[in-house]
């Protein structure tokens, strides 16, 4: 094998492990969704219908044919030009692939964070070491066997690359563990050292749902009188804890983590990280059913929070073991609740005293909310009166009931949402608006066993409403909900793709009408 060769070889392996790796940049970011778990990722992938799977084994076989048609058209140039040659629609083809992409932009954007980058580099490497790895086998094979038709064919076998993606960015990622795992190790650790040493007070919310908002309305109020740090958006896992910590200073009095759970276990290790002294549990749910199996499994796991700390606030479906004295009574409501189109009024109740409350967030839920998150502050030392004044300012979280008034339209933000208990006040505040009353939702999803029971019943909840369902999935469970609940048939359809939907609303909705967009999935799910 001469140096020529050689050097072809490694300059080719460049330039198809960059593209390779630039074709699967996409496939990285829904790695990402999956909480870099490939068994999630997988599920996803060979999901029914998956369209990725669909267009990577499309790019494979318009590889195959194209460089075989090219190394047999150019055959009377020799084999050597008849390759060179047939590298263009190689490169042109992945190239068209990859401006095509742009037409199916994910709803849930990549983050860049380091890690991602460090799978990406990883990859790449490894797409090169495989093109390497190839390029030689093929040239020994030409070598061996010594026929025309092999030497003017020796570069489709690299047509099966892009089907391979999947399975070399999983194989990047686990190689990466080596690094990841204990890296993560060190910087949690590192966050809990920093919040043992703090002497603020720490906090852990947790719950099947409504975990972002109490967090988000406590820390609005304490605000008013303590130095407060809170979790940012959803970062409810060890490392986005870890994360927020570095913003944690002297003169932080109050530290609010959201703490999720997706296995048992989790909230333990969220524990052991903020050691937190108070805690709120919005509520139990079926949410996460999947992959903790049982309702029991849930509130054991929700449990644990209330077991490690010295008060906790409970929700109403907040049915969890529990010896506090705040647990036994539940001695705080949201009573005379009144919804409207403009915001939610109720009486706030803390043991014997009451406030009216006037907020412009929406929803049934929002009393339930704002009525923990005013229970934590009562326990953490604010008047009644101090909490009642923020929350009749509190601003509305992003994307959980978000009321926004576009062209004279009313959009209800709802996509966060993913349990049925929110989905029918959502519906329920939804009823409130006059005019066209549209829903727009791929289902909900997590929910094991029980996923069509729950579908179906949120089908029920939307019979009156004009409903538009996205996907394939978990639809059909809806739409039996909807029919068997007496709804019309003609009030609900099913459409491929959220951008198909937006089609139907802008032909149909009008100025006064209104639009609730619930729980849009992530990508991982569709």
């Amino acid at each position: 094998m001469n140096d020529r060769l050689l050097i072809g070889i490694f300059f080719g392996a460049a330039i198809a492990g960059y593209l390779f790796s630039d074709v699967s940049l996409r496939l990285c970011a829904l790695l990402q969704q999956s909480g870099y778990s490939a068994r999630r990722f997988f599920k996803w992938y060979f999901g029914k219908g998956n369209i990725q799977r669909k267009r990577l084994s499309l790019l494979s076989l318009s590889l195959a044919l194209l460089l075989a048609l090219f190394g047999v058209c150019f055959s009377f140039l020799g084999y050597v030009w008849a390759n060179t040659v047939s590298i263009a629609p190689f490169v042109g083809i992945l190239v068209l692939y990859l401006w095509s992409e742009k037409k199916y932009a994910l709803k849930v954007r990549p983050k860049p964070s380091a890690r991602v980058i460090r799978l990406a580099v990883m990859h790449y490497f490894l797409m090169f070491a495989l093109c390497v790895g190839l390029g030689f086998g093929l040239a020994y094979a030409s070598l061996a066997v010594n026929e025309t038709w092999f030497y003017l064919l020796r570069f489709v076998p690299f047509a099966i690359l892009p089907m391979l993606l999947p399975f070399t960015l999983c194989g990047a990622c686990i190689l990466m563990c080596a690094y990841e795992i204990p890296h993560n190790r060190r910087f949690v650790k590192r966050a809990k050292r920093a919040l043992a040493e703090s002497k603020c007070v720490k906090v852990g919310i947790t719950g099947s749902f409504g975990k972002t908002s109490v967090k988000h309305y406590a820390a609005a109020m304490l605000s008013e009188k303590f130095s407060v740090i809170a979790t940012p958006a959803s970062y409810n896992t060890p490392m986005g804890v870890a994360k927020t910590v570095k913003e944690l200073g002297t003169d932080c009095d109050i530290f609010l983590a959201e703490m999720g759970a997706r296995h048992a276990g989790d909230i333990a290790e969220l524990c052991d990280l903020v050691q937190p002294e108070y805690g709120i549990i919005t509520g139990i749910c079926p949410q996460h059913i999947e992959t903790f199996g049982s309702i029991e499994a849930i509130k054991k796991e929700k449990g644990v929070l209330a077991a490690r700390t010295k008060k906790v606030v409970l929700g109403k479906s907040a049915e969890v073991p529990c010896d506090h004295a705040l647990c036994e009574g539940r001695d705080f409501a949201a009573e005379n609740v009144e919804l409207t189109a403009e915001g939610t009024q109720f009486d706030l109740r803390l043991g014997s005293a009451r406030v009216h409350i006037s907020t412009r967030l929406l929803g049934r839920h929002a009393a339930e909310d704002i009525t923990l998150a005013g229970a934590l502050c009562s326990l953490l030392g604010m008047s009644l009166e101090e909490i009642a004044s923020v929350a009749n300012k509190l601003d509305p979280v992003p994307h959980r009931l978000q009321l926004i008034k576009s062209n004279g339209l009313n959009i209800l933000d709802d996509s966060y949402n993913s349990n049925i208990e929110g989905a029918k006040n959502a519906a329920e505040t939804l009823r409130l608006f006059s005019g066209k009353q549209y829903v727009v939702t791929p289902g909900l999803v997590e929910l094991g066993a029980l996923e069509e029971a729950k579908n179906q019943e949120l089908g029920a909840a939307l019979v009156g409403l004009e409903v538009v369902l996205v996907g394939e999935t978990l639809v059909q469970p809806v739409r039996r909900g909807y029919m068997e609940a007496g709804g019309d048939e003609i009030r609900i359809r099913i459409v491929p793709t959220l951008q198909k939907a937006q089609e139907i609303l802008a032909a149909e909705l009008s100025e006064g009408d209104s639009v609730l967009f619930l729980n849009d999935l992530p990508d991982i799910y569709t």
